[in-house]
């Protein structure tokens, strides 16, 4: 059997560290690659005027429900008295919560009471960010989560 030297004890500590450091350098290059982490440009900006459209977006009563089936997604807008109402303006972004890597932004078209608009999906949480505005010019905003099975 070998002795055990100081040089044999360096190597087998400097080893365990070079990967634990490593193994943090890769996590946080993962970590930054993945997730942009950005909502808005200026945060100090955006809370300006954040109670008035708050209060402008509550006072339409809207309510978004996506829904997703063979390859179409949907999106439903009620009004507050429960009927379907027309939005103008519709900008959609549909991706992953953790990565923007599977990010779209699909175009939709007014099918029925109902906006439609063909997109592939796959399995798992789906994040849904809805921008329109109403007929008077009121802007609605609204985050969803969509689960797609199978």
């Amino acid at each position: 059997m070998a002795e055990l030297t100081g040089k044999h004890v360096f190597a087998i500590t400097a080893s365990a560290f070079a990967v634990i450091i490593g193994v943090n350098v890769l996590l946080a290059v993962k970590a930054v690659s993945t997730f942009p982490g950005l909502e808005v440009e200026n945060s100090y900006v955006a809370g300006q005027d954040f109670n008035e459209r708050k209060a402008a977006q509550l006072a339409l009563g809207w309510v978004m429900v996506p829904g997703y089936e063979n390859g179409k997604m949907t999106l439903a807008f009620t009004g507050s008295d429960g009927l379907p109402v027309a939005v103008g303006d519709l900008q959609v972004l549909v991706g992953r919560t953790t990565e923007a890597k599977d990010d779209t932004n699909p175009v939709f078209a007014r099918d029925g009471d109902l906006y439609a608009a063909d997109v592939a999906l796959g399995r798992g949480k789906w994040m849904v960010k809805v921008t329109a505005r109403s007929a008077d010019g009121t802007l609605f905003e609204q985050r969803s989560e969509l689960y797609v099975k199978g």
